[in-house]
């Protein structure tokens, strides 16, 4: 399975990394107020990059005379150089199944009618329990 960095990073992350999203916009990091995550995993993977990006970013002041709070010192900015690649790319996670042995029950079994078992259960669950529950009302109808 192909991973991708995606349209952005959530609030959550956003937050878990001490950031705002308004903030984050401004220094080149983009927000998708609408993904979720879902896996706490992923969540903190993506942190760890957020804070990685935020320990190599050099923020240069609006006027370059007068820094504030969160712009960089002056000896980073003289020695800041342009990148002009690639930033914290997502790494590819694969885990390749085991080779093993096929077992005389799985070479016996055919995975087509597997399939089609399954997809014939799926298909009448909600019959099945309708009748099961009108069954279950008629006896009770009975014992009274």
């Amino acid at each position: 399975m192909k991973l991708r960095a995606g349209r952005g990073f959530t609030l959550d992350e956003i937050k878990e990394a001490g950031l705002t999203a308004k903030y984050a916009r401004t220094i080149g990091i983009a927000v998708d107020h609408r993904r979720r995550n879902k896996s706490q995993e992923s969540l903190e993977l993506n942190v760890q990059r957020l804070k990685a990006f935020q320990a190599k970013l050099i923020v240069f002041p609006v006027k370059a005379g007068k820094p504030k709070k969160g712009d960089s010192e002056a000896a980073e900015l003289a020695a800041a150089v342009q990148h002009k690649g690639g930033l914290f790319p997502v790494e590819q996670v694969y885990a390749a199944p085991e080779a093993r042995a096929i077992t005389a029950e799985e070479k016996a079994g055919s995975a087509y009618m597997k399939l089609r078992y399954a997809r014939s259960e799926a298909r009448t669950l909600g019959a099945r329990e309708k009748r099961a529950r009108d069954k279950a009302e008629e006896e009770a109808n009975k014992k009274k």
